[in-house]
């Protein structure tokens, strides 16, 4: 199941002309992110979720939204998501904060019935590492999973093939991304697999695993005009799923 993260689409405003273009990408389903809905405010709820539906688009997941222990401003998060028929949330923690805001972060995803995926984000993120994850999730239960973003997972030297395999089971989320390095190790945006993702072996591991979540394809290059970049993340999503088969592998299109 593929859909597209509205940061991609950033340079606009309007959810209506978000939605549009998400469909002009060949997509029908979208993660929605804080630039297009405060998820704070109520009185935006119903409005953003109509520009959507009505273009015929599903909004799959909210986030990446960084969850800190303010119950009242978290539980609209989890109130906007059920509206909108969201699986999950993809989530930040602090440290300073975090051994507080698990817990009723977790008491929430087991009210609404909505997961929460943990966002990786490289390298010089405490979270960004497979041994934090592992540590994260040895101590909460299966309502709090892993959003793997495989670009920021190359970023931090690891594989995410590997994650596919090890965190397949609280695997809610991918940000299908790809990144190239320079010298001095900084990342570039990158159509998804032109650079250091190999697409179909990842599409192939997912497969293996059972992953029935959402791949949410993720290009923050080209602010201004993203959608023939992002039409050609979703072609190269689609060719490599026909790389692998209609068997273990083929992530649904």
């Amino acid at each position: 199941q593929s859909a597209v993260q509205s940061y991609c689409f950033r340079g606009v405003e309007q959810n209506g002309m978000v939605a549009g273009s998400v469909r002009r990408c060949g997509l029908a389903a979208i993660e929605l992110c804080g630039v297009h809905v405060d998820f704070n405010d109520e009185a935006r709820h119903e409005p953003a979720i109509k520009a959507y539906l009505d273009a015929g688009v599903q909004i799959v997941g909210i986030g990446v939204q960084t969850f800190t222990g303010d119950w009242v401003r978290e539980r609209r998060w989890f109130d906007f998501a059920r509206l909108a028929g969201a699986a999950f949330i993809s989530a930040d923690f602090k440290p300073d904060t975090y051994l507080d805001a698990l817990p009723g972060a977790q008491a929430l995803s087991d009210e609404f019935g909505i997961k929460i995926a943990i966002h990786n984000h490289g390298g010089h993120h405490w979270l960004g590492s497979s041994q934090m994850l592992r540590h994260i999730f040895a101590t909460t239960s299966e309502q709090i999973g892993l959003c793997l973003d495989t670009a920021w997972c190359l970023d931090a030297g690891e594989d995410p093939q590997q994650w596919v395999d090890e965190f397949g089971e609280r695997l809610y989320g991918v940000h299908i991304k790809d990144f190239v390095f320079d010298h001095a190790r900084a990342p570039q945006d990158v159509i998804v697999g032109t650079g250091n993702l190999d697409l179909p072996a990842l599409l192939t591991r997912l497969g293996n695993a059972n992953f029935s979540g959402w791949a949410v394809l993720e290009y923050e290059g080209d602010v201004n005009d993203p959608i023939p970049a992002v039409s050609q993340c979703v072609q190269n999503l689609r060719q490599a799923g026909n790389l692998v088969g209609g068997g273990p592998g083929r992530v649904r299109q």
